[in-house]
């Protein structure tokens, strides 16, 4: 073990301290309950008597075991885990938006109101939908509303009968997770020699049963699908929707928008694209967004900007009424008021309480405004050129299935490493922890054996991707040389190679004195 990590190996702050330590803060001897209410006490919980220094020691090395963006390298395939710009942060910490509450009326929360409008017509704007509820707490939750939309539409045309949902093979695991949360039927459709979905073997599954197509463009591989207007065609042709995963985006904004593809409904998971946190079961934030024709079933409430008229200060026009294309309208302007809308009556209904996770939107929109669209547009190719650079050379010590122009992402395979030298993916992972790197996604998707699927964003230098290539390649040669030693690894992180099966079996989630 590392000296680092025996140091950080220390006892849980509740097995820690002496008593008398902390009696610089508490008078000795006086009872708890005259400095915490009684209620929340519990006389089986220890309290620690530590002193501060022992206590921030504590704390700061606790910290120091995680690994994040701000850390190091992130290379997770289909995460999009890039680095999150500190202004953003600014923006939602600005005491006007970060201390209003979420009941206020609209008339004392038109900024509030104002940022959720320009988000709303930004992404609108950026990916071909008519239009976007921020309402979802994040992009599976988006997925879901987004079929029990598909769900109540047919519903409203009589056509119960659409209850088969398509899924490729290549599709985030939510996909069909989601679909059966709203009582569809799934039916897996393998992809093509290519990686791509073929439009043939889809129209021999299609059929007057067919509700919603789930797709996401780039797919998982990392692969464009060249023939998508021809799959959205026969689906919209069979009576279907087409729904877009958004995990992808990063991969086409500016460049290409689903809308414009022929996809009905969509989702963003703003933590990916739009870079705001990722990760630590905090709070996600995940926009659905839907053609002219669905946009009455959007989750409440939706934002309405009204426009004054010079000549009655009473007039209004409204800017965004349901089914309008999202074309052409202005941005918000000092002459414009905002109210939030729950008057759809159509409306799958919120999705959950209050009006979405605000200080994301913040967040979402700020990185939109310093970006502008030049440069929104320049972050996709950015993340593409990176992931092809590491493609080209990862292709010199390890299989890449699908040798060919990548987008935003690449997948690899170490099956024949793994034939050669009972070297696996799982193998390779932790050795790339040694090497201060978070390893890339693992084993997905299904359909390549020893996958590791490679996304590198666009805010990673050239140097650091060299460092990565690097890293990865020594780890293959060293596997050739001494298979063994990347079998034990990790061995310098905290925690060493663990039995994942009997911790996802027998997991303890509780701490309990040592002894007890």
């Amino acid at each position: 073990m590392s000296q680092l990590a025996s140091e950080m190996a220390s006892p849980l702050i509740f097995e820690q301290g002496q008593e008398g330590r902390a009696n610089r803060y508490f008078q000795h001897g006086a009872p708890m309950t005259d400095f915490l209410p009684k209620e929340t006490l519990r006389e089986d919980l220890p309290v620690p008597d530590n002193s501060e220094l022992d206590v921030v020691r504590h704390f700061t090395r606790l910290s120091q075991r995680t690994f994040g963006i701000d850390l190091g390298f992130y290379p997770l395939g289909s995460c999009t885990m890039k680095y999150n710009p500190r202004v953003n942060d600014a923006m939602a910490n600005l005491p006007g938006l970060r201390d209003l509450h979420p009941f206020a009326p609209d008339e004392l929360s038109q900024g509030a109101l104002q940022v959720m409008y320009e988000l709303e017509r930004s992404l609108a704007s950026l990916f071909g939908m008519a239009a976007f509820s921020l309402n979802p707490s994040a992009g599976a939750h988006a997925e879901l509303a987004a079929l029990l939309i598909a769900k109540k539409y047919f519903k409203d045309r009589g056509e119960e009968k659409r209850t088969t949902v398509i899924v490729p093979d290549t599709a985030h695991g939510t996909n069909p997770a989601s679909a059966a949360m709203c009582g569809f039927k799934v039916v897996s459709l393998k992809s093509d020699e290519r990686g791509r979905v073929g439009v043939e073997d889809l129209k021999k599954v299609l059929g007057d049963d067919t509700a919603v197509c789930m797709m996401t463009n780039p797919n998982t591989l990392g692969l464009f699908e060249d023939h998508i207007k021809e799959i959205t065609d026969a689906v919209h042709a069979a009576g279907g929707l087409m729904y877009y995963d958004g995990a992808n985006a990063n991969a086409l904004m500016g460049n290409a928008r689903p809308g414009d593809m022929g996809f009905d409904l969509m989702h963003l998971n703003t933590h990916k694209t739009f870079t705001i946190p990722h990760g630590g079961g905090g709070a996600g934030h995940g926009p659905v967004g839907v053609a002219a024709h669905l946009v009455d079933y959007l989750p409440t409430p939706v934002v309405r900007a009204t426009l004054r008229q010079a000549s009655d200060s009473d007039a209004t026009a409204v800017l965004n009424p349901p089914g309008d294309n999202g074309q052409g309208r202005p941005f918000a302007s000092d002459s414009m008021t905002f109210a939030l809308d729950f008057d759809l009556p159509k409306s799958i209904g919120p999705m959950r309480s209050f009006w979405s996770n605000f200080a994301h939107a913040v967040r979402a929109l700020a990185y939109i405004y310093a970006n502008g669209a030049e440069g929104l547009t320049k972050v996709s190719q950015l993340a593409v050129l990176n992931a092809n650079y590491i493609r080209v050379h990862v292709a010199e010590f390890l299989t890449t299935p699908y040798p060919e122009i990548c987008r935003h992402e690449f997948v690899a395979s170490a099956q024949e490493l793994k034939k050669e030298t009972g070297v696996r993916t799982l193998d390779i992972a932790k050795a790339l922890l040694d090497r201060g790197y978070m390893a890339p996604t693992v084993y997905f998707p299904l359909i390549v054996p020893e996958c590791l699927m490679i996304e590198p964003t666009e805010t990673e230098s050239k140097e650091t991707l060299d460092e990565f290539i690097a890293a990865l390649r020594d780890i293959v040669e060293t596997a050739k040389r001494n298979p063994q030693e990347i079998m034990d690894a990790p061995v310098h992180t905290v925690v060493g190679r663990i039995d994942e099966t009997r911790a996802a079996r027998q997991p303890n989630l509780r701490w309990t004195p040592a002894n007890s």
